[in-house]
């Protein structure tokens, strides 16, 4: 049994104190048993997070059960070949000088320019792509003369609170779980066992920052929500956001759908509540607590040859308690069935 499971079933046993969901005036549930004991301790060093089978839970209080720049590269024009005038002979003139002077020899004509070169097209601009410089580890720590990497820190915190939790040192395995999670918000096991450590203590409020955070991180860890609206349930805050948050990340999870189906009964949202009611059941077709969940809000919604097949489905799973047999029956007869 996972840790998160256990919890979810303890704080389900302690609905029957006081501030608790009542009962429907017509079932009284008997006492849960409380085996107590060495849950932690197997529950703790295992550290995984499994699925939570505990869907319906709180519509059984409320029923009677518990996600290339492209760069134009422009060629310059071709300079066509300019035609330059030659430079007119010069002519000598006779004059009567004491000695005639030679004539002045005739300027060579400058060549006429050929064509000049073409302009070269200017060079496509290279598209700069900027990476960002990868993200440097943690640098190692040096303990006890040792070297050790941030996971291998991260490790060696969470072990050690499972060490002193073995001598019963709560507060400093939750001081060493924080520590833990310091230097890795992600690490699930650290978080599930402070979750655990901070409810056993009466902690709830701080067990709900734990949760909370973990939700912040991923969303997508639907055990985690339930048992963060199941608290919040307790304390009156907003359970129903907290799963609703969730449910996109809770496909197929009929546990889920159930569970959500309870709370918003319990608020009398019995259209939502029966259709999650249905989703759940599409997953577990015998589920006898689901079925009489479901035919509650039928009867609430006036759909009574519904509510009535609901409520002879859950007669018929033989799952139910003799106390929720008897309730069924009498909502039947209720219905006239």
């Amino acid at each position: 049994m996972s840790l998160i499971n256990k919890m979810l079933q303890d704080l389900d046993a302690r609905a029957g104190q006081p501030g608790a969901a009542p009962l429907p005036d017509d079932v009284r549930l008997p006492p849960a048993a409380e085996p107590r004991a060495p849950w932690l301790r197997g529950a703790l060093a295992g550290g995984a997070l499994a699925a939570v089978a505990v869907a319906g839970v709180v519509g059984w209080r409320a029923l009677g059960e518990s996600p290339a720049p492209v760069v134009a590269s422009v060629a310059a024009p071709s300079v066509a070949p300019v035609a330059m005038p030659a430079t007119a002979p010069v002519q000598v003139l006779d004059v009567a000088p004491p000695a005639p002077l030679p004539a002045a020899p005739e300027p060579e004509p400058e060549p006429e320019p050929g064509p000049q070169p073409q302009a070269l097209p200017p060079k496509p601009r290279k598209e700069i792509v900027r990476t960002q410089a990868p993200r440097k580890p943690a640098a190692p720590a040096v303990v006890n003369g040792r070297t050790e990497t941030a996971p291998q820190r991260v490790e060696n915190a969470y072990r050690h609170a499972l060490l002193v939790l073995e001598d019963g040192r709560v507060t400093e395995a939750i001081a060493s779980l924080q520590a833990a999670l310091k230097l890795d918000p992600r690490h699930e096991p650290s978080r599930q066992t402070l979750v655990g450590l901070l409810i056993e203590a009466k902690r709830p409020d701080e067990a709900m920052r734990q949760l909370q955070t973990a939700l912040a991180l991923d969303a997508g860890q639907p055990s985690m929500a339930m048992l963060l609206a199941r608290l919040q349930l307790e304390q009156g805050g907003p359970a129903i956001e907290t799963l609703m948050r969730t449910l996109p990340h809770a496909a197929g999870n009929g546990d889920y759908h159930a569970f959500l189906a309870g709370v918003l009964q319990r608020e009398g949202r019995h259209r939502e509540a029966a259709g999650h009611y249905q989703a759940g059941l599409r997953t577990a077709p015998r589920h006898g607590v689901w079925w009489m969940g479901l035919g509650i809000s039928l009867q609430a919604e006036k759909r009574d040859p519904e509510a009535a097949a609901a409520f002879q489905q859950a007669q018929a799973s033989g799952a139910l308690s003799p106390e929720l047999q008897a309730f069924v029956e009498r909502r039947l007869r209720q219905l006239g069935r």
